[in-house]
């Protein structure tokens, strides 16, 4: 057996032991909140979370939608002990973002991350980790325009050769570089434990490649156009790890169910109701200065899904960076919601 095939047989194996239902079709980077005085509101997350979690089954947890790349190591701390504390009770999947610019900031996060768990939980690390119900961790390559596959690499193999779960992701509006096809198969044939790729760059160039993942679970996080893009109808992912799932979870997996059964037609219509509302939101928030687009999209969108239609009365969400969005955005974010029949008739937070 050459290495291509028996890593491959390997990471199926491991892959069923993760995700003995299947691995999750819809994944969520969970938005994180705050409080009126900047802090993690472990009060409304837990909330958001029990409310996505009647339809979607996995998490990343911090993402960049739930600011991964700004919130500080005390704040990612907090936010994984509230995610480890609901996975258990609502019975989800969690990946852990490792999300920093350079190589050894990751790599201390990654390790001090598993420490922390292994003394939460007392046993071995991937039993601390099955146990807290911690999927694997989630790497970007490291940040800037220069960055070599060669040093994307020797990143990859440093977390890769601890034998940890790892999924490798895709951002190049953060990062400002792309994984090129050849690497991301070349650490699918050596690595096993390689067991996701997640491509948020829109222009897919590494699933469009022909080149052989070796069974890795490809999910797509460039939103817009969701109906097309699934194996089920000829199309080149295995998933989503989309950043509305935080708002429009059902309506997802409503879309996934539908393609998996045939119903094309339906997933398409759904398909683009949903990518209508998304592009006008996103249209909306991208003037804004602070925060990010991901994050500021799906927080104003979900003001309304927790505190329902009125939801403009409501004191707008606060961002990381201190600010808050401004009224008027909610205001408008609201009138798309209710042109594409996507408000909610209540909120979840109310």
């Amino acid at each position: 057996m050459n290495t291509s095939s028996s890593a491959a047989e390997s990471r199926s194996h491991l892959l069923a032991r993760l995700f003995p239902q299947g691995v999750p079709k819809l994944w969520c980077p969970a938005l994180t909140h705050y409080d009126r005085e900047g802090r993690i509101d472990a009060e409304r997350i837990a909330a958001h979370l029990r409310h996505m979690s009647e339809n979607v089954t996995g998490f990343l947890i911090p993402g960049s939608t739930g600011d991964g790349w700004e919130l500080d190591d005390s704040e990612t701390r907090q936010l994984l002990r509230i995610a480890i504390q609901h996975a258990g009770e609502l019975q989800f999947h969690l990946l852990i973002g490792a999300l920093k610019p350079d190589p050894d900031s990751g790599l201390k996060m990654f390790w001090d991350t598993i420490d922390w768990i292994e003394s939460r939980i007392g046993d071995n690390a991937l039993n601390s980790l099955a146990k807290a119900r911690v999927s694997g961790f989630v790497i970007c390559p490291p940040r800037g325009k220069g960055v070599s596959q060669d040093e994307m690499e020797r990143w990859f193999e440093a977390i890769l050769k601890a034998g940890i779960p790892t999924a490798l992701y895709q951002l190049p509006q953060v990062t400002q570089n792309e994984i090129s096809a050849e690497l991301a198969c070349e650490m699918a044939r050596r690595f096993s434990n390689f067991i996701m790729f997640k491509d948020s760059s829109g222009a897919d160039r590494v699933v469009s490649s022909g080149k052989d993942l070796s069974g890795v679970f490809a999910v797509r996080g460039a939103e817009g156009d969701y109906a097309k893009w699934l194996k089920a109808v000829a199309g080149k992912y295995d998933g989503f790890l989309l950043s509305t799932a935080n708002c429009f979870a059902k309506e997802f997996r409503e879309m996934i169910r539908d393609l998996s059964e045939g119903r094309v037609d339906a997933a398409n219509k759904m398909s683009e109701r949903l990518t209508g509302t998304v592009t006008a939101v996103f249209n909306l928030v991208s003037p804004f200065p602070d925060g990010n687009a991901f994050a500021n999209a799906n927080k104003a969108m979900d003001h309304f899904f927790a505190y329902g239609p009125k939801a403009a009365t409501v004191r707008p969400p606060r961002l990381h960076a201190g600010s808050s969005l401004p009224t008027e955005m909610i205001v408008e974010t609201g009138k798309i919601l209710e042109r594409y029949d996507l408000m909610p008739r209540a909120g979840y937070f109310v």
